[in-house]
């Protein structure tokens, strides 16, 4: 299992980026969380199979259509207890 902190820029809110992220997260059989920042970025924690999260990092590399992904940033994380993936409040 790996956990993986994702900061998404560019054209990422108001796209339906979040909705389509969870929808992808759970296809995959992620756990974490998803949220909109008030800076107009996005923020994600992952956690799942080195494939699974992997995957999901791909996703997020373009995001739904409509999204325009500028920079993608990925860094380690410590695990969390977590068993779904949801969308959280914007931070």
């Amino acid at each position: 299992m790996v956990a993986r902190l994702l900061h998404i820029t560019g054209r990422v809110q108001g796209v339906g980026f979040r909705y389509s992220m969870q929808r992808e997260a759970e296809r995959l059989r992620v756990n974490g969380w998803v949220r909109n920042r008030r800076d107009g970025n996005v923020e994600a924690f992952a956690q799942g199979s080195d494939e699974a999260v992997a995957a999901l990092v791909e996703w997020a590399r373009r995001g739904p259509p409509g999204a325009l992904v500028t920079s993608l940033n990925v860094s380690e994380a410590a695990a969390e207890s977590s068993t779904s993936f949801e969308q959280r409040p914007t931070v």
